[in-house]
């Protein structure tokens, strides 16, 4: 049996019954033509709101606090680390000392991976996924700050050594603590979702 449906209010028609929605008016069309459907409810609500796309420029649940924790711990790196009063007066920021201790590069590694891998979660699912790396990455500068203080500058061939470390060596430190805490937290919970009309609270979130 060859059915009929009006593109409109979806009603089913036996072919021959007639050419037109009679609640309508509109043409009807063979049921086989119509556009499948997205997997979304009858009033055009997401069923999995949690996997809904939030667009580029979403910067809540976390998202844009750690991309600006990310580019805050780059600049971070280019600030005075180090401050040299013997034998020479001198001042070395991370990047210097990363050009001399390979190693210290992973800071900057660190912040420049952060901001890909945050930007590019565009559902909340997908940023709760992304929990375990981002607390990694955002961890690896506090890990190298926290090496830095523990094996310090020492003198060489029986040259005196005084320095003193500055503060972009803190800040770096300090940034690295926060984006672990917003890197766990990444996300949000799946409870308070705001959706198009209303909200996920008190539904069964899948």
């Amino acid at each position: 049996m060859s059915l009929l449906s009006c593109p409109f209010c979806n009603e089913l028609f036996v072919t021959g019954e007639g050419k037109k929605c009679p609640v309508c008016g509109i043409a009807l069309v063979a049921f086989e033509r119509l556009p499948t459907s997205d997997g979304s409810d009858e009033d055009d609500l997401p069923s999995q709101p949690e996997w809904e796309p939030l667009g580029s420029t979403f910067l809540g649940r976390g998202r844009g606090a750690l991309a600006a924790l990310a580019l805050a711990g780059l600049a971070a790196f280019f600030l005075p680390w180090v401050h040299v009063t013997l034998p020479d007066i001198v001042t070395y920021t991370g990047s210097d000392i990363a050009r001399r201790i390979g190693w210290v590069w992973g800071a900057a590694v660190g912040w420049l991976t952060i901001l890909p891998t945050v930007l590019s979660r565009q559902s909340v699912m997908q940023m709760r996924g992304a929990r375990v790396a981002v607390s990694f990455l955002g961890a690896v500068p506090g890990v190298t700050v926290l090496v830095l203080f523990a094996q310090p500058p020492h003198a060489a061939h029986g040259v005196p050594l005084r320095f003193s470390f500055e503060w972009g060596l803190y800040a770096t430190l300090a940034l690295s603590i926060a984006a672990v805490a917003f890197g766990l937290l990444f996300g949000g919970k799946v409870e308070d979702i705001a959706v198009r009309r209303g909200t996920s609270a008190g539904q069964v979130v899948h």
